[in-house]
């Protein structure tokens, strides 16, 4: 709506000073909050969470301008597995809980159950289901 209401302004030349350039300025910064917008509501760039495990880490990132975690194998000390979560407790005393719901179908939910075991067993990791 502020992006019409703008270049109708500058079509119609409408309320016509010498400050012109504010419609301009605005449309702008219009533009780039509709962008903002987007980049966060819409997946126009894919899915920009992950969770991955690479031989020595688990990696999680939450979205687009998030940073990544990645913990290391040898700061787990116990993996709890749920239906929507994937819980690290830390050799330290913390615990995080990585989100499950990017993954879907039940393929992916198994190739996903499927690594957890794996790194859990490579690593001698306790996991709970």
């Amino acid at each position: 709506m502020w992006v019409a209401y703008t270049v109708s302004l500058i079509v119609t030349d409408a309320g016509a000073t010498d400050m012109y350039f504010l419609h301009y300025v605005f449309l702008v910064f219009s533009l780039v909050y509709l962008g903002y917008v987007l980049v966060h509501n819409a997946p126009i760039f894919g899915t920009q969470s992950y969770l991955e495990f690479t031989p020595g880490y688990i990696v999680h990132k939450e979205g687009l301008f998030r940073p990544k975690q990645a913990f290391a194998a040898e700061s787990i000390q116990a993996l709890d597995m749920g239906a929507q979560q994937l819980r690290l407790r830390l050799a330290d005393g913390n615990s995080h809980a990585l989100s499950l719901r990017q993954v879907r179908g039940l393929k992916r939910r198994r190739l996903m159950r499927d690594q957890v075991q794996a790194f859990a067993t490579k690593h001698n990791i306790p996991l709970k289901s």
